[in-house]
């Protein structure tokens, strides 16, 4: 029993008595619907479309047997590959094609699907939202499991390039093949790799018929340490049948943003088979959860039913009354074409004479012009190239106590918003998969501490590095930093490479003795010796007082040398930074070795 399609149906149910309620939206018109279901295989998709457009029981091409009731526009449902075979069958009539499934690049072709409208918004933000995610809790080593699909190799293209911009790595690639002979061949080494991968951390993304090989068999393993980040196309309620739910408690979910409707809630409340009895669904959802008795025969409810049987009581893990994703873009369906109906029809009254009101007459291929510019709610388009994107609720989900399978909205991802405020989260709801207790890591290698700077390996990725500690002298007091800072030259580095401390000053003197004095206590001597050998010339020396002239002529040439050492290259108060460690030597720098000497 498929509560997930039942739901759309009940949320089709509701647009329209909404809108048959509203004096002013299709005044005297009333709305209705005919529902087909579709068969999966690909032979048979286009029997029942043929039956509805021939309005008879039996398919007849190019005719319609049916002068009243006619319809106006057909809603597909969430496959995009049964909306994409039955979408080429109208458009050889032009018949309006609206989708509720998620947006597909290639139902936006307007040269092979000119009559199809997608409501679900575009997935553009849905990389940039995902990698958000993890910067915000750190996760640097990520494994990608996707389907084997034009949708699955645009995401994978997109995820790739905002994980590579903010140095995200890619610990492994799975490419799921729809088919379950494909699939089954490679099952067991595929998740062996999931098993044995450091990533702690996996995004699965793609819907239930994309993913339906994996959906088989996922659920023979238990996989309570990995954090599966999903997208709420691929509802894992809706599949318990084929797996636990612990594997996937824990898991954040990206959902298209939608406001919530306390009318719907309300509508789900009143419904059950007395009030709908052509509802043939009704009737068997009763006997499963309040077990009464039905006639196989016309599917009616015959006896033993609770008074108070309601919707509300079925487990909400089974049966959500809130407006999910799907169920908005069919209730936005409906109103999209209940506005161009209206729309027309004023078009129609104002071009009719006055006085003289007709019932509204049309083709379906009308409609068209109006459905390219509607808007719903205030805000909503149609007209897919000029689509905004939308924000994304993230979803946490929860399965306990056993079995509960609850989502609960934890955050939201808004990519108008200026950079830094996009991603909010309330981290205190979160609840991890039962083996963390707090925020789990997903990174191919340990962090670099403080005094530690990250070096990788030729031929490895990026988040794959070693610790390498920082040079002499140099510290770093972060971790995972690619290049450890230098002290100043007054500073020194302490002994775990953390921090930079200041040098002591300590005074360094010298001595400098005057050569010149040196000198002439030698010439006074050797002179002294000298007298004793009386000559001539040092006699003459001695008596005519020499020396009286040579002190000013020397003194002089002195003073000429110290102006031009002074004048060029003078002595000055200088610091030797190297010679000690952890200390600064003050001391006079000569400043001309040349001129000093």
């Amino acid at each position: 029993y498929n509560f997930k399609i039942h739901k759309l149906i009940l949320a089709l149910l509701f647009a329209i008595e909404e809108i048959n309620r509203n004096p002013h939206l299709l005044p005297n018109i009333s709305l209705g619907f005919d529902f087909y279901n579709v068969p999966f295989s690909e032979r048979n998709i286009l029997g029942n479309a043929l039956i509805w457009l021939s309005g008879l029981s039996m398919s007849i091409s190019n005719y319609n047997c049916v002068k009243e009731r006619k319809s106006a526009a057909a809603l597909t449902g969430l496959s995009w590959t049964r909306s994409a075979h039955i979408g080429t069958l109208l458009q050889l009539y032009k018949f309006p094609q609206l989708t509720v499934g998620p947006f597909d690049p290639i139902l936006s072709d307007r040269s092979q699907f000119y009559s199809l409208y997608q409501m679900a918004p575009k997935d553009t933000s849905l990389s940039l939202a995902m990698v958000s995610l993890m910067l915000h809790f750190g996760w640097t080593w990520v494994g990608l499991i996707v389907p084997d699909d034009h949708r699955g190799i645009q995401f994978l293209s997109d995820i790739r390039k905002n994980m590579e911009n903010n140095q995200v790595c890619t610990a492994f690639v799975e490419m799921i093949p729809s088919t379950w002979n494909a699939f089954s061949k490679t099952f067991w080494k595929n998740i062996g790799i999931v098993q044995e991968s450091l990533a702690n951390v996996i995004i699965i993304y793609g819907d239930n018929d994309s993913l339906q090989g994996l959906i088989r068999n996922l659920g023979q393993q238990i996989f309570t340490t990995k954090v599966w980040i999903m997208i709420t196309q691929w509802d894992i309620t809706n599949i318990a049948d084929y797996f636990l739910l612990d594997s996937f408690h824990g898991s954040l979910i990206f959902s298209h943003h939608h406001e919530q409707m306390d009318e719907f809630k309300n509508f789900i409340q009143t419904v059950n088979p007395y009030k709908y009895p052509e509802d043939n669904y009704l009737p068997k959802l009763w006997f499963l959860f309040f077990k009464c008795s039905f006639s196989e025969h016309d599917c009616q409810l015959l006896e033993n039913c609770q008074l108070n049987a309601s919707l509300e009581l079925v487990p909400r893990h089974i049966f959500d009354m809130t407006m999910n994703e799907d169920s908005y873009n069919i209730y936005k369906a409906v109103y999209t074409v209940a506005q161009s109906l209206h729309e027309m029809s004023l078009q129609q009254v104002q071009m009719q004479p006055f006085g003289k009101r007709e019932r509204m007459v049309f083709f379906p291929w009308q409609l068209h012009p109006f459905l390219k510019n509607i808007h719903v709610g205030g805000n909503t388009a149609l007209e897919w190239k000029q689509k905004l994107d939308d924000k994304y609720d993230i979803l946490n989900f929860w399965n306990f106590p056993k079995g509960l399978g609850l989502k609960v909205k934890v955050g939201i991802f808004s990519p108008n918003a200026p950079q830094g405020q996009q991603l909010s989260l309330s981290e205190e709801m979160i609840r991890w998969p039962e083996k963390y207790s707090e925020i789990p890591k997903s990174a191919c290698s340990e962090s670099c501490g403080p005094g530690f700077k990250k070096v990788t390996p030729e031929g490895k990725a990026v988040c794959c590095y070693d610790c390498t500690p920082c040079p002499d002298n140099e510290i770093s007091n972060e971790t995972d930093v690619d290049q450890c800072m230098k002290c100043p030259e007054s500073h020194y580095a302490n002994t775990e490479k953390k921090h930079c401390l200041q040098k002591a000053i300590i005074f360094g003197g010298a001595f400098t003795v005057a050569l010149a004095t040196v000198l002439a206590k030698a010439i006074t001597v050797v002179i002294a010796f000298k007298v004793t050998f009386p000559r001539r010339v040092v006699r003459w020396l001695i008596i005519s007082k020499a020396p009286n002239f040579i002190i000013p002529i020397c003194a002089l040439v002195h003073l000429v040398l110290c102006g031009i050492w002074l004048g060029t290259s003078p002595p000055f108060l200088d610091k030797d930074y190297h010679a000690e460690d952890g200390n600064i030597i003050i001391m006079c720098n000569k400043g001309s070795a040349f001129a000093f000497h």
